[in-house]
């Protein structure tokens, strides 16, 4: 039997279906040279290659310990593509690519388009005048079958009902409104068992409600304004564990005493450019 082929005919192994698989991105051209949300000002050329390198490798391993890992090959003058979150959303057999807000990340379009259609799966059409970034913006709740859309900063106001007319899953909206939060994945994370992880001053007065509506008060995880400025919410969740940048010692205890096992793996000089650990991940599946 033919193996399946990645987007350059090497030939892959099949899938361990018993693992998650994750997609991510070499940072071979990685830096900050635009300023497209708050974390990136006064950070132009200020970079590490080096530094930036090795932290994105150790995520990697860390990653690899859980998941499947699945890479993307970069593209030169695309420094943002390390951060595949943004690549689009997948859900079972669907994936729909990001419609870029910021014309820097629109040229990342037709390569995440092409490497969906190489792994064979069913590419939605998005409304063309519709700014969606993703799974950026979506993220599966692993305890309620919902899912949830940020919108407000990156993603229009009108993507996740888009989104719930193309996955046909009920679709949560929540609106953002602190510019350091500009996708929900930087102040959102759901967990494994139901368990929710996320900063609520990044939402408002009726996102926050809709949230409690769903979240059982047990299984939310409200954290403070230090640990969502250490990107705590931008984690991977891997089921037992969590990968994340950084996190206080009151919150990994936190984290712990939920069945969680922090696992810190710390990613600075992608924090320059506004992205951390669940920035540089793509879900292709979850068991």
């Amino acid at each position: 039997m033919t193996q399946p082929h990645d987007l350059h005919g090497a030939a892959r192994a099949p899938h361990d279906e018993t693992r998650q698989r994750i997609l991510m991105c070499a940072p071979d051209d990685f830096d900050v040279r635009y300023v497209i949300n708050p974390w990136m000002e006064h950070q132009i050329g200020r970079t590490t290659p080096s530094l930036a390198r090795e932290q994105w490798r150790n995520l990697r391993a860390l990653v690899a310990q859980s998941a499947e890992v699945e890479q993307v090959t970069p593209a030169a003058g695309l420094p943002d593509m390390v951060f595949t979150a943004n690549a689009g959303f997948v859900l079972g057999a669907i994936a729909v690519v990001s419609r870029f807000r910021a014309e820097q990340r629109r040229p990342e379009e037709p390569l995440f388009r092409a490497f969906f259609e190489a792994q064979g799966y069913d590419v939605a059409p998005w409304p063309e005048p519709i700014p969606f970034e993703g799974a950026g913006d979506a993220l599966i709740d692993r305890g309620a079958d919902v899912v949830w859309c940020g919108y407000g900063m990156r993603s229009a106001a009108e993507a996740p009902a888009a989104l719930e007319r193309i996955i046909g899953r009920r679709v949560i909206g929540l609106r953002l409104v602190d510019p350091r939060f500009y996708h929900l994945d930087t102040c959102f994370c759901p967990l494994a068992r139901g368990w929710l992880m996320y900063y609520p001053p990044a939402f408002d007065d009726a996102s926050r409600a809709a949230i409690e509506k769903i979240v059982p008060r047990e299984k939310r995880m409200e954290i403070d304004e230090a640990d969502a400025m250490r990107f705590a919410c931008n984690a991977i969740d891997l089921d037992a564990s969590v990968a994340m940048n950084d996190a206080s010692p009151q919150l990994q205890k936190r984290l712990r005493d939920a069945g969680f096992a922090p696992a810190l793996a710390p990613l600075s000089e992608f924090m320059k450019a506004g992205g951390s650990a669940k920035c540089l991940t793509l879900k292709l599946s979850e068991r």
